[in-house]
């Protein structure tokens, strides 16, 4: 049965992308069919995988106006197993042009019912907002994924997210859950860093991962590539953190 997560945060900068990219990876080498499905318009995902994003003729801001189907904009990875529907710049103004449309936060769910089946695992990376992108993801999801920057005013804006997916969860998708907490940059030089550890953990003990991704130059680097780490350096902290992150997900822990 096919499991769609939105990897969701509106802070920016805490590994979304990272997690997206990198975990998508780890599971499609684990035998599984991925698709990677990114809304956020700076298409980080899309360009971490060696994908130009402005040369793309179509992407997913054509799926939501209307103007295609997510068939249309499939687009093969070099990694078997691991599809991608791309974004693009254009996508920045969809928002204003979706304010009016009928139906506009269920416009992803419907496009992807026709092909979620294909797959094992959807991984949705969300923009670091709140807006309609993200919401239209948690409307469309199973679960989430929140990655947790391990700092403090990363922090700050938990519990924002978590009154936003109670509210989706009420109005939009009642069967949306937190999949779980994922802690990322983790700097074990800073006592601050095992503190937001020790934090989310006591609050959030059932939904925190066990795997706590570290702060790591291989991990920054890999995108400038257009790999995931797998390729990269498979073998290094921030590769061997995903690896523990699919398991956990495909164990069920």
């Amino acid at each position: 049965m096919s499991r769609v997560y939105a990897v969701a945060n509106q802070k920016g900068g805490v590994g979304k992308t990272t997690t997206v990219v990198n975990l998508g990876a780890f599971l499609a080498a684990a035998d599984r069919r991925v698709l990677l499905l990114d809304i956020d318009p700076q298409a980080n995902a899309t360009s971490s995988l060696g994908i130009d994003k402005n040369s793309l003729s179509t992407s997913i801001y054509d799926v939501l106006v209307g103007d295609a189907t997510l068939n249309d904009v499939l687009t093969l990875t070099r990694r078997v197993g691991l599809d991608l529907i791309p974004s693009s710049p254009a996508l920045a103004g969809a928002e204003i042009e979706l304010v009016n449309a009928s139906g506009r936060e269920h416009r992803l769910k419907r496009s992807l019912a026709p092909i979620r089946d294909r797959y094992d695992f959807v991984l949705i990376d969300c923009p670091p907002s709140l807006g309609l992108l993200t919401v239209n993801a948690l409307a469309a999801a199973d679960q989430v994924i929140i990655p947790v920057q391990c700092e403090y005013l990363p922090m700050e804006g938990l519990a924002q997210l978590l009154r936003t997916i109670d509210l989706l969860r009420a109005n939009l998708n009642p069967g949306l859950s937190i999949r779980g907490l994922l802690m990322t940059m983790f700097d074990s030089r800073t006592s601050l860093a095992q503190q937001v550890v020790d934090e989310v953990r006591g609050h959030f003990s059932d939904r925190a991962f066990a795997t706590v991704v570290p702060r790591s130059v291989r991990l920054s680097e890999a995108p400038s590539y257009g790999e995931p780490i797998l390729d990269y350096a498979p073998r290094s902290a921030g590769g061997v953190a995903y690896e523990a992150l699919a398991q956990e997900i495909l164990s069920g822990g």
